[in-house]
């Protein structure tokens, strides 16, 4: 089967995630994993043409981790892309792990930690990445000394070029005032999208700091939220007006909500990719902007 080409990605501009200077529309390698993350996929040769497409495609940010199958993905970005574009991005996640039914468990003892950056070097082939997510499990417990050994043992990794730049994920402003109180923050990576805007002090704060936010599922989870945002009638009459469909609506208004929100949508499709890749051509309006607004009300506005 000949590849598909993908339009070049249309330019929705850059961000700095930490030291890197990446556009702002990537690509989040999860979904290329088996059902549930777990396992192999179930196309194999059209998810290494997915990432081979979004690399060709202008996309030199990819979001992955160890326990995205595990190691299937990370095996699958090396498989399709190594030697890796001098400019390519490519981030990660540790403090997780998943056991022999698929279950995610925790990974986070500091020693745990320096082990997923070095298991992540391995399966991706390289000796360094752009950046490491700190995933808290439990993003509502407040942060304490743990915490701050967790970011001890981060910051060593970074010092000692093991890592480019610390990213936290799933995480309460909580969290990001004590981190930035003790070291330099590349990156912010939690759930956020139009049906789920809880984080959006958190994203306030990662503005007004200069701190990439990275929001994952930008469309909601694969079931519930997602529904409410892909089959909104709103985003489908505003989609015949400018004109998109109700995913890149939901994605554009992502990238109009504030210049430092980096994209990393996910598909197994290269059509889907496709239309990733343009949503930076989809233009909100003032009308457009206030009614997703009434529809998705944000958390300091009654419903």
């Amino acid at each position: 089967m000949p590849e598909q080409q993908n339009p070049p990605l249309a330019s929705a501009g850059t961000y700095a995630l930490g030291s890197w200077q990446v556009r702002r529309i990537g690509y989040g390698a999860m979904q290329l994993a088996g059902d549930n993350v777990f396992g192999p996929p179930r196309d194999r040769d059209e998810a290494l043409r997915v990432l081979r497409a979004a690399v060709a495609g202008g996309v030199n940010h990819i979001d992955t981790a160890q326990y995205y199958g595990p190691g299937v993905v990370n095996e699958l970005i090396r498989e399709a892309l190594h030697p890796y574009p001098d400019d390519l991005a490519i981030v990660s996640k540790v403090a997780a792990r998943r056991d022999e039914n698929g279950a995610v468990l925790p990974y986070d003892e500091p020693h745990q930690l320096r082990e997923g950056i070095e298991e992540n070097l391995a399966t991706l082939g390289v000796d360094r990445l752009a950046a490491v997510n700190l995933r808290i499990v439990d993003g509502t417990t407040a942060p304490g000394k743990r915490f701050d050994a967790q970011l001890a043992e981060l910051a060593r990794a970074r010092d000692q070029g093991l890592i480019d730049g610390i990213g936290l994920s799933n995480i309460s402003r909580e969290h990001l005032l004590r981190a930035t109180e003790q070291t330099q923050i590349s990156c912010v990576q939690n759930l956020f999208n139009l049906a789920d805007q809880r984080s959006l002090d958190v994203l306030q704060e990662c503005t007004s700091r200069g701190i990439a936010f990275v929001p994952f599922c930008p469309l909601g989870w694969p079931r519930g939220i997602q529904n409410r945002i892909l089959t909104s009638p709103v985003l489908a009459d505003l989609g015949k007006r400018l004109p998109a469909t109700p995913a890149q609506l939901a994605l554009a208004w992502l990238l109009d909500l504030a210049p430092n929100i980096l994209l990393i949508p996910g598909t197994r499709t290269r059509t889907h990719l496709a239309e990733n890749l343009t949503v930076a051509s989809v233009r909100l309006d003032e009308t457009s902007r206030n009614e997703l607004a009434r529809e998705f009300p944000p958390p300091n506005r009654p419903a």
